[in-house]
């Protein structure tokens, strides 16, 4: 897979240029914001963290 970042500083023309390219999603074309990805890195980074019942959460909820 290759990825392309494009920064764009005008709003009106990040419009255009996603909807040109969102004519391309049906061939395989994935459009994805940096927000996004960055979102995505931090769960990605929790996935092998040691998880908690919701009890024992609760039981800390007014400990801070």
């Amino acid at each position: 897979m290759h990825s392309l970042t494009i920064n764009i500083e005008n709003e009106l023309l990040v419009d255009k240029v996603v909807w040109l390219l969102s004519h391309f999603k049906n061939d395989g074309l994935e459009i994805v914001s940096n927000e996004e990805i960055e979102d995505l890195r931090l769960l990605s980074s929790t996935r092998n963290e040691e998880t908690i019942s919701f009890d024992e959460y609760m039981k800390n909820e007014n400990r801070y």
